[in-house]
């Protein structure tokens, strides 16, 4: 492999590492949302 395929791949796994890293903290953020939204609902109904 030259310098070019070595540097092609590494932006594609650093680009790759990024996209995953976003979704993770997505779905993190959205679960704990769900469960402050939940705690505040059963605030109001009582």
């Amino acid at each position: 492999m030259d310098l070019a395929s070595i540097l092609y791949l590494g932006v594609t796994f650093g680009l790759f590492a990024i996209f995953v890293l976003i979704v993770i903290r997505t779905y993190s953020k959205k679960r704990k949302e769900k469960g402050e939204i939940a705690k505040y609902r059963m605030l109001d109904d009582d």
